[in-house]
């Protein structure tokens, strides 16, 4: 499958050039799609010396979800079959990236997940990061039908025929929840692999003022309400 990988970034230069060379050695045969959303720390520099990759820049910080949509959007239009999506901050493991290209062979969308594999270890999930992530994922669980254990891991791969399907909006860390809502909508089939665990950062910054974590449940679960209302309640 012609792939695309999207890497959104937000000033990750200390990891920014091992990702991407650990990106590259993965899938030497996919294109790299790097989305600098508004970056002030000179990742800019790194990625002037990489001309084997794609960048969309940002004038100003819009978002996650936003720098993931754009990343998307080029995939639709410029004709690729397969996306995968992977952080900057060596969170992920792009080792795994044919796996996660090879489980698409059955699946409209592969997530991957820090909790799917109870015996695979890695570093201590932030405590309330862990709590507020099992409670969103199991009402996205009850919502959709799907069986997932993670919502929030930015490590997946997609049919781009399956995100045409989509309509994807919001610009913040919610817009995964979109993604499972809008694909229990479409029927699309979903399948988890299981990811390791690493907190390279443990006090990472929520940012747009969802730093404090009662805010950010009841932003998730704004974004939940809608996206249910637009796609999984029926009109009278």
């Amino acid at each position: 499958m012609q792939t695309l990988i999207v890497m959104p970034l937000f000033n990750e230069r200390p990891t920014l050039a091992r990702v991407l060379g650990e990106v590259r050695r993965a899938a030497p045969h996919a294109d790299v799609l790097v989305v600098d959303d508004g970056s002030t720390d000179g990742s800019s520099d790194v990625l002037r010396g990489r001309p084997d990759v794609l960048v969309i820049s940002h004038r100003d910080n819009m978002g996650y979800g936003q720098s993931l949509i754009d990343g998307f959007a080029y995939a639709i239009e410029h004709g690729y079959e397969a996306v995968v999506t992977i952080d900057c901050d060596e969170q992920h493991e792009p080792r795994q990236i044919p796996e996660f290209l090879d489980a698409l062979g059955d699946a409209d969308i592969v997530s991957g997940s820090r909790y799917l594999d109870p015996g695979s270890g890695g570093d201590p999930a932030p405590p309330e990061r862990r709590r507020l992530n099992e409670e969103i994922t199991a009402a996205v669980c009850a919502i959709t039908g799907y069986q997932i254990t993670d919502a929030f891991c930015g490590f997946k791969a997609y049919r781009v025929d399956a995100l045409r399907r989509m309509r994807l909006t919001e610009p913040s860390y919610g817009m995964p929840l979109q993604v499972w809502v809008q694909a229990a909508h479409h029927r699309l089939r979903m399948k988890e692999l299981p990811t390791a665990r690493i907190y390279k950062n443990p006090e990472r910054r929520f940012w747009g003022g969802l730093d404090d974590v009662e805010v950010r449940r009841r932003y998730y679960q704004g974004v939940l309400e809608r996206e249910v209302r637009q796609w999984l309640v029926s009109s009278p």
